[in-house]
C-alpha cells in the first residue's frame, strides 16, 4: 500500500484542524488508521491528540520568548528551523509507512507564497521519504458567499495549487452555517462557480471604479480554470466521506484503484 499524506491548508479559521479530526473519526469507524502531524508551532490538539507534533521540535512560544520575535516572524523562524532539522521529522515519520498522514498545517499564506517553506517541505516528502501527496485548500463559506470575497479566496487557492504542485481539492468548509440561509442554486454558483458571472454579479455590489479590476481578476479565475470546490459539513459522516473519496482517488490510496477522471460539476444533494 502506498505512503499516502493529505496536506491541509487553509487561512486562519477556516476550520482545518476541525476537518482532521473528521478524517480521523471517519476513518475509524471505516477500520482504516490515520494518524495527524501537526505542523503548526502553536496549535493545540483538540478531539484527537498530534502523533507527530512540530512543537516537539519548537514551540512558537519558546522563540517569541527568547528570540524577542512578534508571531508571524516567530512562525517563519520556526519553519527554517523545521527545515534545517528535517532528519527529525524523517526520524518520526519513519514508524507510519503504510498509514494515512494528515498534515495540518498553519494558516498563514506566507508560508508558501513569501517564503518557500512548504513547498520545500512537500519536495522532502515526496522525494525523500516517497510521498504521494495531496493539498486540500479549505476556505469558509460564511466568508466565500460574498461574491467580492469569494475571489479573494480563489485568488489564494490558486497561489497554494500554482506553488505547491500538487493534486489540490478546494473545499467549503462550515456549510452548515449557510446551507438554510441560501438556496442550492446559489450556493452551486460558488461551489462550480462561473468567473464571468459572478464578476457581473460583483461590478452591481461593488464602486464602479473597481469594475475593470473586478473584470481582470475573474478573467484569470478562468483562464486557469482550476477554482472548483467541494461542500463540507464536518458533522456530517456523509460529507466526509465524499471528500476522503476524491482524496483516495488523486493519491490513487489502494493499490488496485485506476485512475478516475475528476466531475465537471459537483452536486450539493443531501446537503
Amino acid at each position: 500500500m502506498s505512503r499516502v499524506g493529505v496536506m491541509v491548508l487553509g487561512p486562519a479559521g477556516a476550520g482545518k484542524s476541525t476537518f482532521c479530526n473528521s478524517i480521523i473519526s471517519h476513518m475509524q469507524t471505516i477500520g482504516r488508521r490515520a494518524h495527524i502531524v501537526n505542523l503548526d508551532p502553536a496549535a493545540e490538539p483538540k478531539k484527537y491528540e498530534y502523533t507527530i507534533d512540530i512543537r516537539d521540535l519548537i514551540s512558537l512560544d519558546d522563540v517569541m520568548e527568547e528570540m524577542d520575535l512578534g508571531p508571524n516572524g516567530a512562525l517563519v523562524y520556526c519553519f527554517e528551523y523545521l527545515l534545517q532539522n528535517l532528519d527529525w521529522l524523517d526520524e518520526e515519520i519513519g514508524d507510519y509507512n503504510d498509514e494515512y498522514l494528515i498534515f495540518d498545517c498553519p494558516g498563514q499564506i506566507e508560508l508558501y507564497t513569501h517564503i518557500p517553506v512548504l513547498p520545500n517541505i512537500v519536495r522532502h516528502l515526496q522525494q525523500q521519504l516517497n510521498f504521494n501527496l495531496c493539498a486540500t485548500y479549505l476556505l469558509e463559506a460564511p466568508f466565500v458567499i460574498d461574491t467580492s470575497k469569494f475571489f479573494s479566496g480563489a485568488l489564494s487557492a490558486m497561489s497554494a495549487m500554482i506553488l505547491l504542485e500538487l493534486p489540490h481539492i478546494n473545499i467549503l468548509s462550515k456549510m452548515d452555517l449557510v446551507k438554510n440561509d441560501y438556496n442550492k442554486k446559489k450556493l452551486k454558483r460558488f461551489l462550480n462557480p462561473d468567473a464571468m458571472l459572478l464578476a457581473d454579479s460583483a461590478n452591481q455590489e461593488t464602486n464602479p471604479r473597481f469594475q475593470k479590476l473586478n473584470t481582470a481578476i475573474a478573467q484569470l479565475v478562468d483562464d486557469f480554470g482550476m477554482v472548483q470546490f467541494l461542500p463540507l459539513e464536518a458533522e456530517n459522516p456523509d460529507s466526509v466521506s465524499t471528500i476522503i473519496s476524491y482524496i483516495d482517488d488523486v493519491t490513487q490510496w489502494a493499490e488496485s484503484q485506476e485512475p478516475k477522471e475528476p466531475n465537471d460539476q459537483i452536486d450539493i444533494e443531501d446537503m
